[in-house]
């Protein structure tokens, strides 16, 4: 049945293609701040926090929980920022919107 041959060769070039996109996304960065730029995360595409920023000037002893809020809200954004690209590569290799990437 050549429908399905073809359909199955479609298949396997959009796994391939995706393969392909999800590698080179592992090696991609985005990067978030918080506190007006006094903290700044930078995350890889699989999903690991690579670099932390801290300016001096918001370390401050006598409040660590406002720093460890700034460095949650960093991490956070640049993970939200990375799974919309992610989502965002999968959506354009495959054509699916809102579907995971994982």
């Amino acid at each position: 049945m050549k429908g399905a041959g073809d359909l199955l060769r479609n298949v396997q070039r959009v796994q391939e293609q995706l393969a392909r996109a999800m590698a080179e996304l592992a090696e991609r960065r985005v990067e978030a701040t918080a506190g007006g730029g006094v903290v700044r995360a930078v995350v890889s595409g699989r999903r690991e926090v690579v670099e932390l920023a801290i300016s001096p000037e918001v370390v401050d002893p006598a409040d660590v929980t406002m720093l460890q809020d700034l460095v949650m809200a960093s991490v956070n954004e640049a993970l939200r920022k990375m799974e919309m690209t992610l989502a965002d590569e999968v959506a354009r290799v495959t054509g699916i919107r809102g579907a995971p990437p994982f």
